[in-house]
């Protein structure tokens, strides 16, 4: 089985959370309908720059940001990892889908992510508040979450 067809399990940046290429797998384990978007987490700026165009006045505030995931004006959300730990799977993977570890609008449960996962990275740590998410507009910024 190849990288691009697995369903990983591990303490992400933000929180404990599936990563995968394949967002038919992040659909089934978190039992969603596939019409949202999911965040992708890239390892670099320069990966989001082969993949997306940001606004001229949000390049700055995406470069500094911690934590933080952008829904740009084409509907697709980014966040640059930055986290040592979580860079070391994603820099494999050159980028990937990413969602917290819990079913669809319910709490996580560890089992539950455990038995649903084809790889579970070691040590899973306590879920932590998810990142804050901003829609970035072609004049305006909104928080979303």
């Amino acid at each position: 089985m190849t990288l691009d067809r697995l369903l990983f399990l591990t303490d992400t940046d933000t929180t404990v959370g599936f990563l995968s290429r394949d967002p038919e797998l992040l659909d089934r384990a978190k039992r969603r309908h596939g019409e949202k978007h999911y965040i992708t987490a890239l390892p670099s700026l320069r990966s989001l720059r082969d993949q997306a165009r940001v606004p001229r006045p949000y390049r700055r505030r995406l470069r500094r940001s911690r934590k933080e995931s952008y829904i740009l004006p084409s509907g697709h959300s980014y966040r640059i990892v930055r986290d040592p730990r979580h860079l070391l799977l994603l820099k494999r993977l050159m980028w990937a889908y990413t969602s917290s570890a819990n079913l669809s609008g319910a709490a996580y449960d560890e089992a539950y992510a455990r038995r649903v996962a084809d790889v579970v990275v070691e040590p899973l740590g306590a879920p932590r508040t998810p990142s804050r998410i901003y829609r970035l507009g072609h004049r305006k910024l909104r928080r979303i979450r």
